[in-house]
């Protein structure tokens, strides 16, 4: 992410709304990514949730909270830590700062590191630049699915731990 002065990061953050959000992701894109989703999950043990976010509260830029903090927090409160394998991803897009972030479960993390996840989010900010959104998150899907399968290959009757159905912020 680039570094945006405070007071420019403060007024795109106050400006974002969720109309934003429908302008990148029409309900078709939505509902193409929950079925890439639900797809790329047959091919693996793993679980994926895409979230995205128009724009952090006001008070959460004072006090300098960034994507990666937020993703953090929303792995939490959205128990994708809470996977059998230890291997929920979180794929985390806030527009405001054009930032897009990866947290991933301890289980699938070990393999992949930190080089890894961002290697995946450098990919998806290249087509979010060229205004390619839902190109984006299904490529980053299908990148972190073949990472997923390699190491949590599909097993007899998993079940869906994790609703695939994208969650607009």
């Amino acid at each position: 992410m680039k570094k945006r002065h405070p007071v420019i990061r403060f007024f795109r953050h106050l400006l974002s709304s969720p109309w934003w959000v429908n302008r990148h992701f029409s309900k078709q894109a939505l509902r193409n990514i929950e079925r890439a989703i639900a797809e790329n999950e047959q091919l693996h043990a793993g679980e994926i949730r895409f979230v995205v976010e128009a724009g952090l509260d006001p008070l959460d830029i004072v006090f300098g909270k960034t994507p990666k903090k937020r993703a953090i927090e929303l792995f939490g409160r959205l128990n994708i830590w809470d996977t059998e394998h230890n291997n929920g991803v979180l794929i985390y897009l806030l527009l405001a700062d054009r930032d897009v972030e990866i947290v991933a479960d301890r289980g699938i993390h070990r393999f992949v590191g930190d080089a890894g996840w961002e290697t995946i989010c450098h990919a998806m900010e290249l087509r979010f630049r060229a205004g390619e959104f839902e190109v984006g998150v299904q490529e980053g899907i299908a990148t972190i699915g073949a990472v997923l399968s390699q190491y949590f290959p599909p097993q007899g009757n998993q079940r869906n731990e994790i609703p695939n159905k994208p969650l607009v912020m």
